[in-house]
């Protein structure tokens, strides 16, 4: 079983930056994907950005592309979502989960880990 702990959410104003950190539990962490979901309220969670096992490969939904980036430390267990240029519409509550298939996939149901959410609140 793993353990995600995800921390860093906060209230910025528009154009502001974040940096979420995932926390995780686990021997075997670094050879699972990873990836980052948000979910508004009355909405589906949505895929966010993915990270890979081995060399680093990395996916983005195009919403986020050139201001998010994902990034992991295996040696401290850690995945990074860090967020530059926020908007609005970025308000939600972030979620990371992990994959011990590795399939660095776009669905939720893909994912058999979840942490339980940091909230992001970005005013105008």
């Amino acid at each position: 079983q793993v353990q995600l702990v995800e921390s860093g959410g906060g209230l910025v104003q528009a154009g502001g930056s974040l940096r979420l950190s995932c926390a995780a539990s686990g021997r075997t962490f670094s050879s699972y994907s990873m990836g980052w979901f948000r979910q508004a309220p009355g909405k589906e969670r949505e895929f966010v950005a993915a990270i890979s096992w081995s060399v680093g490969r990395t996916y983005y939904t195009d919403s986020v592309k050139g201001r998010f980036t994902i990034s992991r430390d295996n040696a401290e267990n850690t995945v990074y979502l860090q967020m530059n240029s926020l908007k609005p519409e970025d308000t939600c509550v972030y979620y990371c989960a992990a994959d011990p298939k590795r399939r660095v996939g776009r669905s939720r149901h893909e994912y058999d880990y979840w942490g339980q959410g940091t909230q992001v609140t970005v005013s105008s």
